[in-house]
C-alpha cells in the first residue's frame, strides 16, 4: 500500500467524498486525485490535518505501522441526515447532546453542518435552505441515508437493475455535487452520491421523490 493509497482509504472509512475532503483539507479536488494516485505527496501541515480529522497518528498516514485492510464493497456511507426545522435550535441542542461543536458547515454556512461521532458523520440539514435537492418538504420523513461511490453513473444502472424501490435519475444539486435518490418500502429516502461526468444534468423531480 501507497501513503496516497492510505491516504484513500482513511478518506473512505471516514465517508468523504474527495470534493468533500478537498473542502475540508482546503485544496482543490484535483489535490486529492493526485495523492490518491501517488503522483503528489501532501506537505507536512495537510499530513497534520489529515491526523486530525482521521484521528490517527501521522505515523499512519505515513504507513509506519499502519494496518493493512481490504474492503471490495463499492458503496460506502457517507453522511445520516437529519432534516431540522429550526436550524440554529437545532444546532445548539445537538452541541450540548453531543458535548461537541459543529465540525463543518457547508460553504453557504446555513444549509447543512456537520458532526463526526466515532468516526461517522450525522449532519443536520436546514429544511428551509435546501433548494436544489428537490425535497418534498410537505414529506413527514425527515432523516436521509447517504452513500457515496467511486462511480455515480455505475452505481446508478447497479441500483436501478435491482428493481427494489423507485429511482430517479442522476440530479444536480450544484455543479460539483450530482446524486440520485432511491426510496424503501416505507417512503424513507437513500441518496447515493459520487464521482460523476456529464456534459449537463437537470434536476427533474416530484414531490414523491423525497
Amino acid at each position: 500500500m501507497t501513503i496516497g493509497e492510505q491516504i484513500q482509504k482513511l478518506r473512505i472509512e471516514k465517508g468523504l467524498t474527495q470534493e468533500c475532503f478537498a473542502e475540508f483539507m482546503e485544496v482543490s479536488r484535483q489535490s486529492i486525485s493526485k495523492w490518491e494516485l501517488g503522483q503528489a505527496v501532501p506537505d507536512v501541515d495537510k499530513i497534520i490535518r489529515m491526523s486530525e480529522l482521521f484521528d490517527v497518528p501521522t505515523d499512519t498516514i505515513l504507513l509506519r505501522n499502519a494496518p493493512v485492510e481490504e474492503n471490495e464493497n463499492p458503496l460506502h456511507l457517507g453522511t445520516v441526515y437529519l432534516v431540522v426545522k429550526d436550524f440554529e435550535k437545532s444546532i445548539e441542542f445537538y452541541e450540548k447532546f453531543l458535548g461537541t461543536k459543529v465540525d463543518n458547515r457547508c460553504r453557504s454556512g446555513n444549509k447543512f453542518v456537520k458532526f463526526y461521532i466515532d468516526n461517522k458523520c450525522i449532519s443536520l440539514m436546514n429544511e428551509n435552505n435546501i433548494e436544489g435537492h428537490c425535497t418534498d418538504l410537505d414529506s413527514p420523513y425527515k432523516f436521509v441515508q447517504n452513500y457515496w461511490v467511486e462511480d455515480l453513473t455505475m452505481e446508478h444502472e447497479r441500483v436501478k437493475s435491482l428493481n427494489i424501490g423507485k429511482v430517479t435519475e442522476i440530479l444536480e444539486a450544484y455543479p460539483t455535487y450530482h446524486y440520485f435518490h432511491l426510496t424503501d418500502p416505507d417512503n424513507n429516502i437513500i441518496e447515493v452520491t459520487g464521482g460523476y461526468h456529464a456534459a449537463t444534468v437537470s434536476c427533474k423531480s416530484s414531490n414523491s421523490d423525497w
